[in-house]
């Protein structure tokens, strides 16, 4: 607590909270009036310089207190008063304009006085986009081109994002989130989840506030670039995640997409031990029935394996549970190819590997000590439903990509024959169309990665790839090694849902 005083003190001679900083200094409030509205130096604002997609920190002190951008150079300083790093920056390179970038004011340095003008609200709507109900409620209806500052035109939503180092595993599924029209929504009205309460201490809702601010940076129409950093929102995810997830070392992307599922449902409210709904398990949860089987030790004689399947312990258990994604697996990759087939890469239909959830195919699951016969039959089918197709198997020493094609249709996947009876007569729509599809190239370890995602409003498809955007031909997608899918149910209502009531 005492640095943090002496921050501010140091700061400063600037107390942000005033709004009248040039009164105190004996100006009347006509003379502040006067210079307020016609400031001489709006004329040396760059905008091209101007990003607000980093941390907002200062560049001298590394303070994140009383932050201030030089609209000038782009620059961010610490305080606006007399010993501050803002007043001496404008001093020693005459940079005259200055944003604070909590409270959104400007500032005309080092007369110290505040700047309103109407032509700066351009450079407010890129620090803080904001939507309207119609205008979310419009987002999917129109494909409207815009054009950035930097005269580069772009379809807000199908905007690249930076990869700073090594994060394109995270960056694929914060674009396929973005493209999940309820949950986008949810996330671009703050108003939904500002006023949720978190316990003292607990940083798991900057997450939250953070996936919100690039929700609202990706599809803003009034972008000065066409491509946003996340950054701030990476950073949360390194402290949140305690740095299991990191910007400079590759990650899996299911890995993250599990986790990041997991983080925001409990930092909206929910909980495993309190069943809660939050605008994650209103998008994507459905449920299946588990049928689980004790197997015998693989040592016993085949008498004391009869013997043990006949005791209660043995006996088949019916259990329900929800999920959020289902893993489908893949059939194995042959060992050894000949020269001739060095060149065929396997496929499988996607209808194959859903055959998992019939309620008849039986798969062995071993743990340290036992081992289970399980087979899986769906109950509940969610809005949107999401695939993992599983690449990878892990073992001490390796990992290893399995390279196998799925081949599957982009729209009409109907999964009424993977729900139970019972499930089948109170499901109306079963069919789905896939929106958005991240595909991993390359080695396990040293591979990367890209998405394919559906614009809803103009129905064409786009490929995203860090910062490069591209449209794509709808048949290209499936012959990609696609890892995560997303999937959306036929005829659902949600499309144009925004609140999480």
């Amino acid at each position: 607590m005492i640095s943090l005083k002496r921050e501010r003190e140091s700061d400063v001679d600037d107390d942000d909270s005033d709004d009248g900083v040039a009164p105190k200094r004996g100006r009347g409030p006509a003379v502040e009036d006067r210079r307020s509205r016609h400031c001489p130096y709006l004329d040396t604002i760059n905008r091209s310089v101007l990003d607000f997609d980093f941390e907002k920190l200062c560049s001298i002190s590394l303070s994140h207190i009383n932050v201030y951008a030089c609209l000038i150079c782009g620059k961010y300083f610490q305080g606006r008063g007399q010993k501050s790093h803002a007043y001496t920056h404008s001093v020693q390179f005459t940079h005259h304009v200055f944003l604070n970038l909590h409270t959104l004011k400007f500032y005309c340095l080092p007369d110290n006085y505040e700047i309103i003008d109407s032509s700066l609200e351009d450079i407010t709507y890129v620090l803080k986009p904001t939507f309207t109900k119609p205008h979310i409620a419009g987002l999917d209806k129109q494909g409207k081109l815009y054009r950035a500052y930097d005269g580069t035109t772009y379809l807000p939503g199908i905007v690249g994002l930076n990869n700073i180092k090594a994060n394109d595993y995270a960056n694929v599924v914060l674009q396929a989130f973005s493209n999940v029209p309820p949950l986008r929504n949810y996330f671009l009205e703050e108003e939904n989840y500002k006023g949720i309460r978190r316990p003292p201490g607990d940083i798991m809702f900057l997450l939250v506030q953070r996936f919100g601010e690039l929700m609202r940076k990706l599809w803003n129409p009034r972008n000065f670039k066409a491509h946003v950093s996340p950054h701030e929102m990476l950073q949360a995810v390194v402290l949140c995640s305690k740095k299991t997830f990191q910007i400079t070392k590759q990650g899996d992307a299911v890995d993250f997409m599990t986790w990041f599922l997991n983080a925001l449902h409990g930092a909206l409210g929910g909980t495993k031990k309190k069943p809660c709904e939050s605008i994650i398990t209103k998008a994507f949860q459905g449920s299946m029935r588990i049928f689980s089987k004790k197997l015998p030790h693989p040592d016993l004689t085949p008498e004391e394996k009869e013997a043990m399947l006949l005791t209660e312990e043995y006996q088949e258990q019916m259990s329900e549970s929800t999920f959020l994604f289902l893993t489908l697996d893949l059939p194995t990759a042959p060992l050894y190819k000949d020269e001739k087939e060095q060149l065929i890469i396997p496929q499988v239909p996607l209808f194959n590997i859903l055959g998992k959830f019939t309620g008849n195919t039986e798969k062995e699951y071993k743990t340290y000590k036992e081992n289970f016969l399980k087979r899986f039959q769906l109950t509940k089918l969610p809005p949107y439903l999401i695939f993992c197709i599983k690449r990878f198997t892990k073992n001490n020493f390796f990992v290893e990509k399995n390279p196998t094609i799925v081949n599957f249709p982009i729209t009409n996947v109907d999964l009424s024959e993977y729900l139970t009876e019972e499930a089948q007569a109170t499901e109306k729509n079963t069919s789905y169309d896939l929106v958005a599809n991240v595909v991993h190239d390359g080695k396990p370890t040293e591979g990367s990665y890209r998405i394919h995602v559906l614009h809803h409003g103009t129905g064409k498809w786009y490929e995203m790839q860090d910062l490069q955007v591209i449209d794509i031909l709808p048949q290209m997608i499936t012959l990609s090694e696609a890892y995560i899918q997303i999937w959306k149910r036929q005829g659902s209502s949600d499309t144009n849902s925004h609140t999480g009531e």
